[in-house]
């Protein structure tokens, strides 16, 4: 059934044409998507016109049958739909690789691309760290971080996601990324959505989307708030010496 209050609706069906929507209307060169359905990566990519990957994460048992009940029923499959990170790009991916991160108490993996933009190559890594153990959180974050660096080489490096980790509760790990790998700077104190960088100038820091920007009008002029998550939207811009050389 669809509840209400005064200004916001939640409604009990598939919202992958408002998602789309919203997307479409943003402007972006690469967005990451952690925990999306796997069945709407095809339909993201047709609509908005992007190049894409993916990584199978938690929850992905019998995908068909999942399908149709996520149809039928979403609010009561909820995440047990099955999950999935996703990397949409307005860029060419030459290359796509994947790290599982951990197993238990559900699949974590890093989804990590190398795009050929006009400026140049960079490396992109989509990242959901497992949530409410911050230990755990941690050590999978700096494993990504290591294995992404590694991946990218002299190329620049945005490494962002769900880290699960908040820089005022949690700054060891932020520290440790940066001073080992010179990924730089996370969101907000209190955020767990971060873009860090390695080897970008930083045009736009980031900075959570205001509220209003990830809603759509719903039944009886109500909105629907598309995410529990405030999006995280950076600009970052290729150095001139990567300009030069590319």
């Amino acid at each position: 059934m669809t509840e209400r209050n005064d200004t916001h609706a939640q409604v009990n069906r598939p919202l992958l044409g408002e998602f789309a929507e919203l997307l479409a209307r943003l402007e972006w060169d690469v967005a990451l998507l952690q925990e999306a359905p796997p069945r709407w990566f095809r339909t993201f990519s047709e609509r908005l016109g992007a190049s894409g990957a993916l990584a199978l994460t938690s929850r992905n048992l019998v995908p068909a049958l999942q399908r149709r009940l996520a149809e039928c029923n979403p609010d009561l499959l909820a995440s047990s739909e099955g999950g999935s990170n996703q990397l949409l790009a307005r860029g060419r991916i030459v290359a796509v690789r994947r790290m599982t991160l951990a197993r238990f108490p559900e699949r974590r993996r890093m989804l990590c691309v190398r795009l050929n933009m006009a400026e140049g190559e960079v490396c992109v890594a989509n990242v959901h760290a497992s949530a409410g153990l911050p230990v755990r959180a941690a050590a999978e974050v700096e494993a990504a971080a290591e294995r992404a660096v590694a991946w990218a080489g002299d190329d620049p490096l945005l490494f962002g996601g769900d880290l699960n980790l908040r820089p005022r509760r949690d700054p060891e790990p932020f520290a440790r990324v940066r001073d080992r790998f010179d990924l730089r700077d996370a969101t907000e104190p209190d955020a767990i959505d971060h873009l860090l960088v390695r080897g970008l100038d930083v045009v736009e820091p980031p900075a959570p989307l205001r509220p209003e920007l990830r809603e759509v009008i719903g039944p009886d002029g109500l909105r629907l708030r598309l995410s529990d998550h405030a999006p995280v939207v950076a600009s970052f811009a290729f150095r001139e010496e990567a300009r030069a050389t590319a």
